[in-house]
């Protein structure tokens, strides 16, 4: 398949009630575990992606380095590629399209794209992540490519207080339907592990909803029944592969 192909193939995998799974990968070695494994399409985490080079997450790690990341998967792997791109590394519509551009150019055929401010507060206005989508947007149908947008809202990550969850739901769908309008393909909500919450944003999103595992959220087949299209792991796979080396090596030392 040539990118386009690979990009619409990606966005089909997306189905309500029948979701992909995406086990986050962090380079071209974990990539193709997770290839011969099984997977349909690939997925890198943005903690994980860091963490593997010794950055914190947040930005902190060179785009340079997580773009040259992104081409040393798709340049081994022939599977659809998202990429975790947190932010777009830039605050503005066109600089966050410029740089998605370089992901396009190598050969991904998605991002997450979140909105919370990196390395500010908050998240930004529903308009101005709305202009920000709608770059990207742009600048993909330029290229002719059918690049996937998985419009990410920190609502429930920036909030601890799971009872206070609830209370967020109806901003989500607010969040949510803008971003599809100005040209998202995917509503993602990281931090929700309610079913009935999780099951109300599924019915009222016009766009398929990604909910990523954690402790505490429902297993594959019960997020399904919800409606839920995509999920993934974030960076649970980099932090269990970690504990294993940790505990091997230790075990060895140990010894001495």
């Amino acid at each position: 398949m040539n990118q386009n192909e690979k990009a619409k193939a990606f966005g089909a995998l997306h189905r309500k009630g029948d979701p992909v799974v995406l086990y986050n990968i962090w380079d071209a070695g974990t990539a193709k575990a997770v290839a011969d494994a099984g997977a349909k399409a690939l997925a890198t985490g943005s903690w994980s992606v860091a963490a593997a080079h010794g950055y914190a997450d947040g930005e902190k790690l060179p785009m340079s380095v997580l773009v040259e990341t992104a081409k040393s998967i798709t340049s081994v792997i022939d599977l659809p590629l998202s990429v975790d791109f947190e932010g777009a590394y830039s605050a503005e519509p066109e600089g966050a399209a410029a740089n998605v551009a370089k992901l396009v150019e190598v050969g991904a055929v998605g991002i997450n794209f979140e909105d919370q401010v990196v390395a500010g507060s908050g998240l930004y206005p529903i308009d101005r992540q709305a202009a920000r989508i709608r770059a990207i947007r742009a600048m993909a149908e330029a290229k002719g490519i059918a690049f996937f947008i998985n419009a990410r809202t920190d609502l429930f990550l920036a909030e601890s207080d799971l009872a206070k969850h609830a209370g967020l739901v109806d901003e989500a769908i607010e969040r949510g339907r803008a971003y599809a309008a100005a040209g998202g393909s995917g509503f993602f909500v990281p931090g929700l592990i309610d079913p009935a919450l999780i099951e109300k944003i599924c019915a009222a999103s016009p766009l398929p909803v990604n909910v990523m595992m954690r402790t505490g959220a429902p297993d594959v087949k019960t997020l399904a029944g919800l409606g839920v299209g995509r999920i993934s792991y974030g960076p649970g796979p980099y932090r269990s592969m970690m504990d294993k080396l940790k505990q091997e090596a230790a075990a060895i030392y140990s010894q001495l």
